[in-house]
């Protein structure tokens, strides 16, 4: 299931409590981020044990367009987590409902 720039705004001003991640790479990281834990996508598979304990926790996944955090929440799937969301549009929509 995904989550809109919307949503995702709304929990973290909430301060809900779930996992977040950012599957973008460092230099992107560092150019602009919304303070989730940056993971690069190539590091998925290696890390995901980290996450072990929370496969049943909501974690939410986000990269530049959706595309990348896409292919994580699959990954995070397919190893049994249930719960993993991901950022319809990525940084770029929130960039363009939030900072723009």
């Amino acid at each position: 299931m995904d989550i809109t720039v919307q949503e995702l705004k709304q929990k973290l001003d909430n301060g809900e409590d779930f996992i977040f991640i950012d599957v973008r790479e460092p230099h992107e990281y560092s150019e602009f981020n919304i303070g989730a834990k940056l993971i690069p996508l190539g590091e998925i598979p290696m890390r995901m044990d980290e996450f072990e304990a929370h496969k049943e926790d909501e974690i939410i996944v986000h990269c530049r367009s959706g595309a990348r955090s896409g292919v994580a929440q699959e990954l995070f799937r397919r190893a049994g987590y249930t719960n993993v969301r991901n950022v319809t549009g990525g940084i770029l929509a929130w960039y363009e409902a939030f900072v723009k």
